[in-house]
């Protein structure tokens, strides 16, 4: 006789889930409007993103193969929070939901409603929902999948005994699609016989159009999101970006969603794979190699400089290198943390660059999440030239020091020795003069630009959310625009000034335990702006929990805290188990106030208690 009961589940605390709300309302639901109550008996993911977050991007990807396996008991909602004002546009909260394949719910939550309801800090960050509507369980970052599909599973067995699982078709509906030449292009380039090059990056294609940038003359690629080399009808791509022409005359794409790097050739039409294995790189991997045995991270943009490829490799904020004389990739700059440090490049901070142009003494990147300009030399120093932080952005010309982008994708060099930035959520062409040191303002009503390329006294700009290139006569004088600055718009906690305990709660999922084989498995490094705001706290340890000491006379400022914990399977006769790195950055608004909290709660994976 065999025993069919449900194996034994951990004993979980029980939090009532608060009401879905959000001023925007829902997306991909057809029209309909739904409520916590809606859902009872699935088991609900809450995905809290903003679509300028490329962690944010990883954990859509994430969750696809979750989504598709449990899709008649799961339903994952996605709550998008805005960190940028532009991205409280409710038409931009739908060109997103496209432009990036959302296959679930959206729920436009621009007031940040929602989120303030879970007292979420981060994003991106996923909340687990049982069948009768209490919370379960709360992970900050990405890399959490394989931990809540274990939970899933759980929670299906548990939930299938006690009788109140429902299975059944989930509330997704699939919006009409747009009969465009282009749907959310990326980035452009100009190729030797005069036409254009075009990733067509939510139709996971390559586009050539002819030089009136209106007329295609192929597509390469199936436009079926996947990774295989080929012929342009066989070659697949997953949401492709950068584009750079190569010495020998083929093309270098940066494949951002596949972790890779292609290689077009022009003639033949075949797409070949140079770097890149597919899987996405995380803390630990190797950093340096032959090209096809390295994972790379959202490769946004490419350029070539000094006799190499470089990267801007967004999803972990630094630059690599591609070496074709010998097939190597290597970490260029920056240390993976996120922020604006100048400095040598082992030392530089960046925040999810994006774009690339290189000039014979400079390489300029659009570093997007510092809404900033910068610049490294080729004696190995990055500069910024405009741009203060992650908090800080707008529409402000003038001098370099007090202007303001706001979420820049693209950077152009121009014959002057200025460069031109694609303005992304500004709708708007900028110019930086490094003589003059000042920024002024080309072009406005333009959707989205996300790249430029320039043709004799034009330039072409990709108007990404248009669907299209449009030709501009570089203007002799600058369009006058009204100044408006901003900084992003979250709720500070009131913490008292003096001592402030901050615990980074982190639950190994079930089934596994911290990785201390080879000493301390967690870090946590702690600073602040400004700098002034600590007294005592800052810097680099391995205990998650940390006394921290707020100088009473700075009355606001902002916490960064990143945090890192290594979990390994938890089965001794395994020689070999599976480990998980569990990853986040928070920055933390404060405000000092004597009737404030003295303990500050940031969840990397876990509840609360």
């Amino acid at each position: 006789m065999t025993d069919s009961s449900p194996a034994p589940t951990r004993r979980r605390a029980r939090v009532r889930a608060p009401e879905l709300i959000g001023k925007g309302g829902w997306l991909n639901t057809g029209g309909k409007q739904y409520g916590l109550a809606d859902l009872r008996g699935r088991i609900v993911i809450l995905d809290f993103w903003t679509f300028c977050c490329v962690n944010c991007l990883h954990v859509l990807d994430e969750l696809r193969e979750l989504e598709d396996k449990h899709r008649d008991t799961v339903v994952v909602i996605g709550v998008h929070s805005p960190k940028f004002v532009h991205e409280a546009e409710h038409q931009a909260v739908i060109d997103a939901v496209e432009r990036y394949g959302v296959e679930h719910p959206v729920l436009d939550d621009p007031e940040l409603a929602t989120w303030k309801q879970y007292a979420v800090r981060a994003w991106p960050t996923l909340v687990v929902i049982d069948p009768e509507g209490y919370v379960v369980a709360q992970h900050a970052g990405e890399g959490h999948v394989h931990a809540i599909e274990r939970l899933v599973t759980e929670l299906e067995a548990e939930h299938a005994a006690k009788g109140t699982l429902r299975r059944g078709d989930g509330p997704y509906v699939a919006p009409e699609p747009e009969p465009t030449v282009l749907r959310f292009p990326g980035k452009a380039v100009l190729l030797p016989s005069g036409n254009f090059l075009v990733s067509d990056t939510t139709r996971h294609q390559l586009v050539e159009l002819e030089a009136d940038g209106e007329s295609v003359v192929r597509r390469i690629g199936s436009g079926v999101r996947g990774l295989s080399d080929g012929t342009a009808d066989t070659a697949a791509f997953n949401e492709p970006q950068g584009l750079a022409l190569l010495d020998d005359g083929s093309v270098v794409v940066a494949d951002t969603v596949n972790h890779a790097l292609r290689r077009l050739d022009l003639t033949s039409g075949e797409v070949t794979t140079f770097a890149g294995t597919g899987r996405q790189w995380m803390q630990g991997d190797a950093t340096s190699g032959p090209g096809r045995e390295v994972n790379l991270s959202s490769p946004w943009d490419v350029a070539w400089w000094q006799g190499k490829v470089w990267i801007a490799m967004a999803g972990v904020h630094q630059l690599w290198t591609y070496d074709p004389a010998d097939g190597t990739v290597s970490v260029a700059a920056g240390t993976t943390n996120e922020g604006l440090v100048d400095g040598p490049l082992a030392e530089a901070w960046f925040a999810q660059p994006s774009g690339l142009a290189a000039t014979p003494d400079r390489l300029w990147l659009a570093d997007s999440e510092t809404s900033a300009l910068r610049w490294v030399d080729p004696d190995g120093t990055v500069h910024t030239a405009v741009g203060t932080g992650l908090f800080d952005f707008g529409h402000r010309d003038g001098a370099a020091e007090q202007a303001l982008f706001q979420h820049p994708l693209g950077v152009t060099a121009l014959p002057d020795g200025s460069v031109a930035v694609s303005d992304t959520y500004n709708h708007a062409l900028r110019r930086y003069d490094p003589t003059t040191g000042e920024v002024t303002t080309l072009a406005t009503d333009l959707r989205e630009p996300s790249d430029a390329v320039l043709v004799g006294d034009d330039i072409v700009v990709v108007e990404s959310a248009r669907h299209r290139l449009t030709r501009l006569r570089l203007p002799e004088e600058a369009v006058r625009v009204e100044a408006v600055a901003h900084r992003t718009q979250r709720a500070a906690t009131d913490v008292a000034p003096g001592r402030l305990r901050l615990d980074v709660i982190f639950q190994a999922p079930a089934g596994q335990k911290l990785d201390t084989r080879y000493g301390p498995s967690t870090r946590l490094l702690v600073s602040s702006t400004p700098p002034e705001l600590l007294v005592d706290g800052e810097g680099a340890g391995t205990d998650l929990s940390r006394a921290l000491e707020l100088n009473p006379a700075v009355p606001e400022g902002v916490l960064h805290v990143s945090a890192m914990a290594a979990s390994c399977d938890d089965d001794p006769s395994n020689e070999y188990p599976a480990c998980h790195v569990h990853q986040q950055d928070w920055g933390v608004p404060v405000r000092l106030t004597e009737s404030g909290t003295d303990r500050l709660p940031l969840v990397l994976a876990g509840l609360d208690a």
